[in-house]
């Protein structure tokens, strides 16, 4: 009979036509996300009430603690009285002093004074604070290392000293200072198990600060007061001198001086001021001069044609009037001539009139030259002079230069000296003022009161912290959990993932809480699976006739579906040879090839389910009472296999046992790669409408891998939620011949509850709770609990 006819009818592989990981797109999928919330939200919740269950034992056994605040004003205006000109203040500098002001009240020194002015050296509330587990460890290793190490004496006085800082470190440690906002306000807040001890310390802290404020401020102006007091004396004394030293001086050097300067610095600067107007009346003259010599010496002709005179050079209307005149005997020459021409005696008379003018013209200039240059000579003569003069008097002051210079330095030095000595003398006034006026620059604003309610630990705040904190753990440890998810929940991860065609989900067998444990124990350890333990209790004749006791459940829809594929993918074929197969073991293959067979046994046709998982065989434990022969048996020749097959009366359903207790002394991958197995297969196919095989695991072992070429086709079976889908595939990929030969995969033990938190919202899985009217559940929930 050909086997590898029906094989040719095979439809395109689905890995062909569906795209892989590799080809999807890299954005984040929406509808995947918000279904991994959906179906993590029970988790988180868990976690988020764990750590809110953490927080309320948190605030049930953390001690409770009281703040008290007071609040201080710095108000440079408090002291605007005492000074004659306040001091001006610009932000940066405000900003300065405030950040100033906070760093004394955190200072250890104004914490000593506290410690002192309230005797906090002696408060056990202070010295001894309610500690944490955490301190109380520290304290106790502390204590045990001092037993073995031993300490140096104390004195007493040594021993109060040391109370006394460690309340000062302690109060630091507890003390809270801090600017309010961006006004010029200081927060002091302290922080106690004891309320009215809080307050008193807050208060103690206000006092302080303005106290050392105005210790500060006096002890400031006193020791500036004194010091201020031996300068001026000195300084007094110096100036005297200085300005003795200047009198004796000009009177030993005859340096006489009218109005604060020396008679000739008087002297030469008058004579440089005549010498300046002299200079600029001889330019003046010059230019003049100059003018008018160069329009005379241009000639008689050109001179008349050139003379314009402005008007500002003095008296010169005869020159105007004559070239008035001149140009107009010339008009009318030109006139005449043009109308009875150049030698009418009229034209002849008017050209000597204006020759004439033209004369008198000329003769006027050279006057005029002639004055411009008495006046040029005359200012050249008096500039001379002048500087012959301030030449004889810079001559004798150049003899007193020396004196002068030495008599500047005896001046400028009285008058610095003088002008010292004035600013030391008032800011030595003003020192005294206000050393008798002494004003602290702050005052309280906010009195510190004594708290009634803690302030810490904040109970809504720890809830939701824990709350958040909770979400945030339990939202990792679910990302977690998703990104290590590498199984198969859908089918559209069989298509996705192996390529090839889902034949349905076959329903969990047993309770949820079975489930979960099986989980549980598949991530955090290898145990004995509870469902094994369930489905060995139960007889092989209900296990396998589930699909035929449930008929209309999910549960044999999906083996109806597994039965179509067969029946599609192998026609033509009289007899089928259907391997069950799944990667590791415990996956359920057995249960499922059981229910398979009786499925078609049912349905009417032969079938004979032969368990060939030697190593391991499930089907073979399950029937009772135990098989002597069975398939070993056959195929090593010790007897044949009619004599080992068991029927079952109600479904028809022959069954061939792996063989007895014997079997497990022969190499299985060896008989079922033998002639013997082949020919046993052959003799089923003409004795039976359908032969299904249980094979052993491919993974760990070889038998599958031995057996497959005697199979028309294989049912992959997978479990839900636990199969490695990489496992798989490589498995797949690694082994051609089975790969080709896969009808299509089961997803077994699937929780069917579970299963619509792992689909998309427009999955066919959010749907299946609409399939309820066809399918009668309830069956196949009597048969598992009886």
């Amino acid at each position: 009979m050909n086997r590898t006819a029906p094989m040719k009818q095979r439809s395109v592989p689905l890995s062909s036509i569906m795209p892989s990981e590799e080809q999807s797109d890299g954005f984040i999928d929406l509808d995947r996300l918000v279904a991994a919330v959906f179906r993590r939200a029970r988790l988180v919740a868990a976690f988020v009430v764990l750590f809110i269950a953490l927080g309320a034992a948190y605030l049930l056994f953390a001690t409770p603690y009281y703040t008290s605040m007071t609040q201080i004003l710095l108000d440079e205006n408090l002291s605007k009285y005492a000074e004659e000109e306040p001091t001006p203040v610009n932000s940066q500098m405000l900003d300065t002093q405030i950040a100033s002001a906070v760093e004394i009240l955190k200072s250890g020194e104004l914490a000593l004074r506290v410690v002192d002015k309230l005797k906090l050296s002696e408060n056990d509330t202070i010295l001894n604070p309610p500690r944490s587990p955490v301190d109380m460890v520290k304290e106790w290793l502390k204590t045990a290392t001092g037993l073995f190490s031993g300490g140096p004496d104390v004195t007493e006085e040594a021993a109060r000293n040391g109370r006394r800082q460690k309340a000062a470190a302690i109060i630091q440690q507890s003390l809270a200072v801090e600017r309010v906002s961006r006004s010029s306000v200081v927060a002091v807040a302290f922080r106690s198990s004891d309320p009215l001890l809080a307050a008193t310390i807050a208060r103690g802290y206000a006092s302080a600060y303005l106290t050392d404020q105005l210790n500060a401020n006096f002890e400031a102006t006193e020791r500036a007061s004194v010091w201020l007091q031996e300068r001026l004396t000195d300084l007094q004394q110096r100036s005297q001198a200085a300005a003795l030293e200047v009198a004796h001086f000009r009177a030993e050097n005859g340096l006489t001086a009218a109005r604060g300067e020396l008679m000739s610095e008087q002297q030469m600067a008058d004579l440089n001021s005549q010498l300046i107007v002299a200079q600029a009346d001889t330019a003046s003259a010059s230019a003049r001069y100059n003018q008018y010599k160069s329009i005379v010496d241009q000639g008689p002709e050109n001179a008349v044609k050139n003379a314009t005179i402005s008007s500002k050079e003095g008296d010169n209307s005869v020159i105007r009037d004559l070239r008035t005149r001149y140009l107009t005997v010339g008009k009318r020459e030109r006139e005449v001539s043009d109308n009875f021409g150049a030698d009418h005696p009229q034209a002849v008379s008017l050209r000597a009139e204006q020759e004439d003018v033209a004369r008198q013209i000329y003769q006027e200039l050279q006057q005029l030259t002639a004055s411009y240059k008495n006046e040029y000579e005359v200012a050249q003569s008096r500039e001379e002079s002048l500087r012959k003069s301030i030449q004889g008097i810079a001559g004798k002051t150049s003899d007193a230069s020396e004196q002068l210079v030495q008599l500047r330095e005896l001046e400028q030095k009285a008058a610095a000296l003088k002008t010292l000595y004035e600013s030391y003398l008032g800011r030595y006034e003003q020192a005294t003022q206000q050393q008798s006026f002494p004003i602290a620059k702050a005052r309280v604003i906010s009195e510190a009161g004594v708290p009634v309610s803690p302030s810490s630990p904040k109970k809504t705040m720890t809830l939701a912290l824990s709350a958040v904190l909770g979400m945030m753990v339990g939202g990792a440890y679910a990302a977690f959990l998703e990104f290590r998810e590498r199984t198969f929940r859908l089918e559209g991860d069989i298509r996705s993932m192996l390529g090839h065609r889902s034949l349905g989900y076959v329903p969990l067998l047993g309770t949820r809480m079975k489930k979960k444990a099986q989980l549980v124990h598949a991530h955090f350890g290898s145990v004995k699976r509870h469902d094994e333990a369930v489905d060995d209790t139960m007889p092989f004749q209900r296990l396998s006739r589930i699909v035929v006791d449930a008929p209309r459940s999910t549960f044999a829809e999906t083996f109806r579906n597994a039965k179509l594929a067969c029946d599609q993918m192998l026609a033509g074929s009289e007899s089928r040879v259907i391997a069950i197969a799944s990667a590791l073991p415990d996956e359920g293959k057995s249960i499922i090839a059981a229910n398979f067979a009786a499925l078609l046994a049912a349905s009417g046709k032969r079938t004979l389910l032969i368990d060939a998982d030697i190593r391991k065989p499930g089907l073979t434990q399950m029937i009772t009472p135990a098989p002597r022969t069975g398939l070993v048996e056959t195929l090593t020749g010790e007897a044949t296999w009619p004599a080992g097959i068991k029927v079952d009366q109600r479904t028809k359903l022959a069954i061939l046992p792996a063989g007895g207790a014997s079997h497990q002394r022969h190499q299985s991958n060896e008989l079922l790669a033998s002639p013997a197995m082949a020919n046993l297969i052959e003799n089923a196919r003409n004795a039976f409408d359908y032969v299904v095989v249980d094979l052993a695991a491919l993974a760990p072992v070889v038998d599958a891998k031995a057996f497959a070429p005697l199979a028309d086709g294989i049912l992959f079976v997978v479990e839900w939620g636990r199969t490695p889908s990489r496992l798989v595939r490589d498995l797949l990929n690694s082994e051609p011949l089975i790969n080709s030969k896969v009808l299509g995969v089961i997803l077994n033990k699937t929780d069917m509850n579970e299963l619509g938190k792992y689909s998309d919202f427009d999955g066919a899985e959010k749907y299946r709770h609409r399939y309820g009217k066809y399918y009668v559940e309830n069956s196949i929930t009597e048969n598992t609990a009886a």
